[in-house]
């Protein structure tokens, strides 16, 4: 059971990561989806800081278990946002949005079942 939450944990922390720092250094791709999803780009480098304090936060959770399990549900909540956001324009590339999704949701998963459920 651990090795599934270190490396879901991991793995989620390190996908988040990368898109917050696509995010702060004006990367195409999240300019391109923030264009699509009509999404202001002003909001490019909070939307960045949300995912990288979720990216650390997990990270966290490795000594403080109740921030992983907080950064996880934020990260959840994060990308139920992003589907709304997707629907709103009618966006069916829901891809990368599912990867991540199923990410948080696994790793929201996994510490709850490895550290119990407060």
């Amino acid at each position: 059971m651990f090795t599934a939450y270190l490396v879901v944990t991991l793995l989620t922390s390190v996908a988040n990561g990368s898109a917050a720092i696509a995010n702060f250094i004006g990367h195409d791709y999240p300019k391109s989806q923030a264009d699509k999803l009509r999404v202001p780009r002003s909001w490019m480098l909070p939307l960045g800081a949300l995912l990288g304090t979720g990216a650390l936060g997990l990270l966290a959770g490795f000594a403080v278990p109740v921030l992983g399990m907080l950064s996880a549900a934020g990260l959840v909540l994060y990308f139920v946002g992003a589907f709304c956001a997707h629907v709103r324009v009618h966006d069916r590339q829901l891809g990368p949005w599912a990867v991540f999704f199923c990410l948080a949701v696994a790793a929201l998963s996994l510490n709850l079942a490895y550290h119990g459920s407060w």
